[in-house]
């Protein structure tokens, strides 16, 4: 899609960034001991740390990913939000005050504290970087997502705009600046989506919407007929059908390419019910085998890809109506489950020409988008269905509890009390927001303003449909989404270089300035893999990506850290086992999804496996190791002791 820039929007995108980078460096300034750089001190008052909490697990997976999925598949796409916050009851019951009394800096230092071990130094600092890197890469892909519109630049420069910024971040003033940051970012994240929920809701629904003014695009359907020569005749003659449309790989996949005026198009086939057939428009990108792409058979530069997103049909109270006016929330869900709304879908088809992407309408009962079974598979699931919903549950429930940049921030708090309280504040703020993520989602869901190619920007043009100075604050605080996240996200890998890998593993024993010195060129060295996973890694759902981050967190962190509190008989040797075994499995698990195998330029029925997320699989396998590896260590460790007792 084409977007028109700015210079307001830019101007308030490139004052936030003067003033977070100004931030920085006067933090940075104050910032000379470790204990500063890796948790701020320590002294962040319980309310100041909910909120960021809030800021930094609100992430582009949050803002951009979810909205986007609620917009493309309704309700299935809020069961993310659903996931992601009831694995803070396990943070809040489970992890928070002991993680607050058993660490200093890094997740290492918790599962290292009964210890001393060189095997979990090393296998705990490895687990915080690949669970750092995988996290990493969503947000930078959100980066690179919302700069394409903001400021016209490709997405590659987003990425690396991001990378540059988050690195001087870190590289500053390390957790001082990231608490300022997200604590920041987390508040007028929670003010500006109630802004616009509350635009939502204003406006109500329309059956044409407008966007900034722009009228939306009117899809053509056409009538069809089949002749006695077997041939497609069309009623408009302005289109050409090639004369082998019935043994087409598009004719498999229920579509027909039509020409007019030289430009290829595809439509959807269907029967009328009368003999005849329906054709209706459809919006595709094809990649040749050049490697050039078009965008509805023509360059993107010309424009011909629309935003997408409407209703068929409005009921409300009854009556069939063309445009509701100002709604409450209950009234504006009461409306949209009573109305039929256009969803797409999507086919893929392989032809000599190239790899075509082909969006298709699907006219959908909102009793049908207010209930799981768009996405996830519900009535007549089959059993591997089934399997992937319950797998993506668990590693959303689990993941939360385990990921290194959550847990570091109970170590920025003085007391195991206030890390509690900053739970609770941290709850209360991402429950609120993902109240208002539910409703972002349906109004762009029907407000005309989606990118079926990319719907992680679903949020902020729902709000440039409200006018550029909204979009400019909304992109503005998505932006700082990112910034917020990944500045956590390098803290905590900094932080496993340079305090558990160097300083406690490899023994070093650096000074403190040494300490915090190192930490900054490891936060420069992830940034730079940061930027390159971003670009490879261009047009995934955000929140799809996190949910890989969060299986791999699940399976490597979390078994380690419930049967070290809650298991007495615990080992060393099986809390390293437990780790290494959850990343391995979690990842190859990964890389063998149909969703790697369409990255890898294959079909996802190629994929060994039919599921995308390893969590019902690697975490039982992360556990098991663990008992029987601490089983098997015990009684070595008992038989040492007897014997240093005896030579006593």
């Amino acid at each position: 899609m084409i977007y028109a820039q700015s210079p307001l929007a830019i101007g308030l995108f490139i004052s936030f960034v003067l003033l977070v980078l100004g931030l920085s460096f006067y933090l940075g300034r104050r910032t000379t001991s470790s204990d500063g750089y890796y948790a701020a001190g320590g002294n962040v008052h319980w309310f100041t740390n909910g909120i960021a909490f809030a800021g930094d697990y609100l992430s582009a997976a949050s803002f951009l990913g979810i909205c986007g999925m609620i917009a493309v598949s309704g309700y299935d796409g809020w069961m993310y939000s659903v996931g992601y916050l009831a694995g803070w009851m396990v943070a809040l019951f489970l992890v928070a005050e002991p993680m607050k009394r058993l660490g200093k800096y890094t997740f290492t230092d918790a599962l290292d504290s009964k210890f001393n071990s060189k095997s979990i130094q090393l296998m705990a600092a490895v687990s915080t970087l690949v669970v750092s890197v995988f996290y990493l890469i969503p947000q930078m892909v959100g980066a690179g997502t919302l700069v394409t519109p903001l400021l016209g630049l490709p997405h590659y420069a987003g990425v690396i705009i991001v990378g540059i910024v988050v690195t001087i971040i870190v590289a500053t003033a390390g957790m001082a600046s990231t608490t300022m940051v997200q604590f920041l970012k987390g508040g007028m994240l929670l003010i500006f989506s109630t802004v616009l929920v509350v635009g939502v809701l204003v406006r109500g629904f329309s059956a044409t919407p407008e966007n900034d003014g722009k009228a939306y695009h009117e899809f053509i359907t056409l009538q069809a007929t089949v002749a006695a020569d077997g041939q497609l005749v069309l009623g408009d003659p302005s289109y050409t059908v090639p004369a082998n449309w019935r043994d087409s790989a598009f004719a498999e996949a229920g579509m027909v390419k039509l020409v007019k005026d030289g430009i290829d198009t595809i439509w959807y086939l269907q029967a009328d019910g009368q003999g005849g057939y329906l054709l209706e428009e459809t919006l595709f990108q094809v990649q040749l085998a050049d490697g050039t792409r078009l965008y509805n058979g023509a360059p993107a530069s010309e424009g011909r890809f629309f935003p997408v997103g409407h209703m068929k049909e409005i009921n409300m109270g009854g009556e069939t109506v063309l445009q509701t006016g100002a709604v409450g929330p209950l009234a504006y869900l009461r409306t949209l489950q009573d109305s039929t709304i256009v969803l797409w879908g999507t086919k893929h088809v392989r032809t000599a020409e190239g790899y075509y992407s082909i969006y298709y309408q699907k006219p959908t009962p909102g009793t049908q988008i207010l209930r799981p079974g768009l996405r996830f598979t519900v009535d007549n699931a089959t059993a591997g269905e089934k399997f992937n919903f319950f797998s993506l549950m668990l590693a959303l429930f689990c993941g939360t509890a385990a990921l290194p940049h959550i847990l570091i921030r109970y170590y920025t708090v003085p007391s195991q009390a206030a890390a509690r309280k900053s739970t609770l504040v941290a709850i209360a703020a991402i429950g609120f927001f993902y109240i208002l993520t539910l409703f972002m989602g349906l109004g762009a869901m029907t407000s005309g303003v989606i990118n079926i190619m990319d719907n992680n920007m679903s949020a902020p043009l729902l709000a440039l449909s409200f006018g550029v100075i909204l979009f400019a604050i909304i992109s503005s605080i998505a932006f700082a989404t990112v910034l917020g996240t990944v500045s956590g996200l390098i803290v905590a890998s900094s932080g496993a270089v340079a305090h558990d890998l160097l300083d406690n593993f490899f023994g070093l024993k650096m000074r403190d300035k040494t300490k915090v010195l190192a930490g900054k060129i490891s936060a420069v060295v992830v940034g730079i893999i940061a930027i390159y996973l971003g670009i490879v890694f261009e047009g995934m759902n955000v929140s799809f990506l996190v949910g890989w981050a969060f299986a791999i967190a699940a399976s490597a962190n979390l078994p380690a850290i419930l049967m070290l509190l809650f298991w007495k008989r615990t080992t060393a040797q099986g809390v390293a086992a437990s780790i290494g075994v959850g990343i391995v499995s979690a990842l190859g698990l990964i890389l063998l999804s149909p969703d790697m195998y369409v990255r890898y330029g294959l079909l996802p029925s190629d994929a060994p496996i039919s599921f995308n997320s390893p969590a019902a699989i690697s975490i039982p396998l992360s556990f098991l190791a663990l008992v029987v590896v601490s089983l098997m260590t015990k009684r070595v460790e008992v038989s040492e002791e007897a014997v240093e007792g005896a030579s006593a």
